[in-house]
């Protein structure tokens, strides 16, 4: 068993985790759009979630790089960067990403909304990518 069985299982549960919290995401956002919660404490429960989300991703993109995976690398890099260039460019006197005062203006929330439902496929896709890849190292047991 070479380093890609290891990888391919640690990118497994990462994508599940990812997968998960961007459905915790479109569900906080349905319940703001839906009135069951107002937009400081949405904001705030999205906000604590957006380093955890960067951290994983960007930790397996680097594996990926580490581990010579470059098509799956360029791949998935393209999200991880829309990531970090969001959490850096965020606007001055916001709380983070996602600003109470600023989510019903402009289509925020629609925006927000979109972006998180193309992040769900984009995981989706990479979690299935990632569980062929899994199980094909581990019946091989050779390096892909």
């Amino acid at each position: 068993m070479g380093v890609d069985a290891p990888l391919f299982i640690f990118s497994l549960i990462d994508e599940g985790y990812l997968l998960f919290l961007v459905v915790y995401f479109v569900i906080t956002l349905s319940d703001l759009e839906c009135d069951y919660l107002n937009a400081r404490t949405c904001c705030e429960k999205l906000n604590f979630w957006v380093l955890p989300e960067i951290i994983p991703q960007a930790i397996l993109n680097a594996l990926l790089l580490l581990t010579g995976h470059w098509i799956i690398f360029i791949l998935y890099t393209p999200c991880t960067a829309w990531i970090i260039y969001r959490f850096m460019t965020k606007p001055t006197g916001n709380i983070g990403i996602y600003d109470p005062t600023e989510i019903h203006n402009r289509q925020q929330l629609k925006n927000h909304m979109k972006e998180n439902l193309c992040k769900m496929g984009f995981h989706l896709v990479f979690f299935f990518i990632y569980l062929y890849l899994m199980i094909y190292s581990l019946i091989k047991g050779d390096d892909l």
